[in-house]
């Protein structure tokens, strides 16, 4: 098991305390979720922001919450809406809710992900336990992202920004890129 220090929470809390906001954090909506899904055994992996927050050395804020599961079938509906979950929307490969305190969740079966959902690794932070994708997982979506053209060309930059960086902390990844994929990162500038 991999311990993590609660950066993402402390980051979550300076953000909305910069807008002058409430300060919170999606640490409580996070601690539900994972307790929900863990009782019912539904089979997950933490992706995106928070996944990269374990990952990374210096992790970026992240204010919702990426979950992949096998089947969105298995999303315990019910059991979400009964303490306070509600969903706000579906699409092809994703169904998007809001948890309790406000935190957007979004829960994904994307084929390209499920896979990595058999691989992940189970890490703490603070009292929670949580299943995160594998780095190179981590690193395979990342680049993925960075290659779809369906999305807005700065979050098409951040994501290749955050393989480039996972490399550079994990050079050992270099290894397990693909010709495609280092050549996508070899086109970023510098």
């Amino acid at each position: 098991m991999i311990v993590v220090p609660p950066t993402g929470y402390l980051l979550d809390r300076r953000w909305h305390w910069l807008r002058e906001e409430v300060e919170r954090s999606k640490e409580p909506d996070l601690a539900l979720l994972i307790r929900i899904l863990s009782e019912v055994d539904v089979p997950y992996v933490v992706v995106g922001g928070i996944a990269l927050q374990v990952h990374q050395q210096d992790p970026r804020t992240t204010l919702d919450i990426e979950i992949a599961v096998v089947a969105r079938t298995g999303i315990p509906r019910e059991r979400l809406e009964a303490v306070g979950f509600r969903e706000s929307g579906r699409h092809a490969h994703t169904d998007n809710w809001v948890a309790p305190e406000g935190t957007r969740i979004q829960f994904t079966d994307d084929p390209a992900v499920v896979p990595a959902v058999e691989r992940a690794v189970v890490v703490r932070i603070r009292h929670l336990e949580l299943r995160v994708l594998r780095v190179s997982d981590l690193l395979d979506e990342k680049v993925r992202a960075g290659r779809d053209a369906a999305r807005r060309r700065s979050t098409l930059i951040q994501d290749l920004a955050d393989a480039q960086s996972l490399i550079e902390q994990n050079p050992e990844l270099e290894r397990e890129l693909t010709r495609e994929q280092r050549e996508l990162l070899d086109r970023l500038p510098g």
